[in-house]
């Protein structure tokens, strides 16, 4: 019992100096960006259609979302996560979107901090919630058992199994044994009631791994890729912090680790045939809308919402408001009524971006050749 309470108290104060840091310190990619900026729509002038006539609304997981939002896992575990979580909750249910929770090895090691991570569902009975899991634990011993209790904790319409190897090499406390996570993974695919997806944390997913998840039964992939927030910079500054220069080093040395988000993006939409999220530094409606247009089912995004969450779920509402205000204008400057039609319009692919996917044999003059409706 001594060394589960310790285990708690070091997991729930190494949520809140995540917290403290990703607020105060200047955590974003610095050499590597997401690659949006390479990713150009072709103006439409005469776009054929209403603003009001614009549908957001779609379906996946089989759940209706009232736009392809989903706010990704932040936070739980802590007095103040319950603040952060219980905003969001409030303005998702609002806006008809979804969120996903922290990780729950804190509220699985300490019950006490369940309702840290349960207030999610209170405020958002109808929103879709996403549970979350480290694929470290289920190498370290996790079984369906803490799964199950996982997606129980907030009643989750899907569980995610978060994937954070770079974060775990640099971390003091990293757990770095990672043989056997994708034939564990399988097997939570196979006796769970809920859509599996499989997440990285900042780093991307190459699509020959997109492609063994898919084949194990995972039901979408989130592609979190490199150019926004950077967890080797999070654990940097922890590093820094309590003066341990090797880990500094490290952090420092590792900052820019991973795949470009479109890169990744674009990698597994052509390898795989099941939902994909973009996610990875997505910080506007635009962005939204390109990653849409290249082929994801839904975008998230974590660091905006953090910095709002912490003021309250107004603030959370308006923020997401306004990413989907921009979605709906891109919308109308390419021609698209429904995000079906934005995944048809052309896309025009250049740089960085289009050299990576030519170099790994995704041809990027395809987008730039489509029209809508073919």
């Amino acid at each position: 019992m001594e060394r589960v309470n310790l285990l708690s108290n070091e997991t729930e104060r190494r949520k809140a100096e995540h917290i403290r840091i990703c607020m105060e310190k200047d955590v974003q990619a610095k050499l590597v960006s997401t690659g949006f900026e390479d990713v150009h729509f072709v103006h439409k002038a005469l776009p054929e259609i209403n603003m009001n006539e614009i549908n957001l609304k779609t379906e996946v997981f089989d759940h209706e979302f009232s736009a392809p939002i989903l706010v990704g896992a932040i936070t739980g575990g802590t007095a103040e996560a319950a603040k952060i979580n219980e905003a969001i909750a409030e303005a998702v249910e609002e806006l008809g979107l979804g969120m996903g929770v922290g990780s729950q090895r804190a509220a699985i090691e300490n019950p006490k901090l369940v309702e840290t991570y349960a207030i999610a569902r209170k405020k958002a009975p109808t929103a879709f919630l996403m549970a979350n899991i480290g694929g470290a634990q289920l190498v370290q011993g996790y079984t369906l058992k803490e799964i199950r209790r996982a997606i129980e904790m907030i009643d989750a319409d899907a569980l995610a199994i978060h994937l954070n190897p770079l974060q775990e090499a640099i971390q003091p406390e990293g757990e770095t044994k990672y043989r056997g996570l994708l034939e564990k993974i399988g097997e939570v695919a196979e006796n769970i009631d809920v859509p599996l997806i499989v997440k990285e944390t900042g780093a991307g997913i190459a699509a020959e791994e997109a492609k063994k998840l898919e084949e194990v039964g995972v039901s979408g992939i989130d592609v979190a890729g490199a150019g926004g927030t950077s967890w080797a910079a999070v654990e940097y500054f922890r590093a820094k912090d309590v003066g341990n220069s090797f880990l500094e080093r490290l952090g420092e040395s590792f900052w820019n680790w991973g795949i470009p988000t479109v890169v990744s993006l674009v990698e597994i939409v052509n390898t795989v045939n099941i939902p994909v999220i973009a996610s990875g530094g997505i910080r506007n409606g635009v962005q939204i809308a390109k990653a849409l247009a290249l082929g994801a089912s839904l975008a998230s995004f974590s660091s905006p919402v953090l910095k709002e969450a912490v003021k309250g779920s107004e603030q959370v509402k308006q923020l997401l408001s306004c990413f989907i205000g921009e979605l709906r204008n891109a919308m109308f400057l390419v021609g698209a009524k429904t995000v079906q039609d934005l995944r048809k319009v052309p896309v025009v692919i250049t740089g960085k971006t289009a050299e990576w996917l030519r170099i790994r044999g995704v041809d990027p003059e395809k987008y730039g050749r489509r029209k809508l409706g073919v």
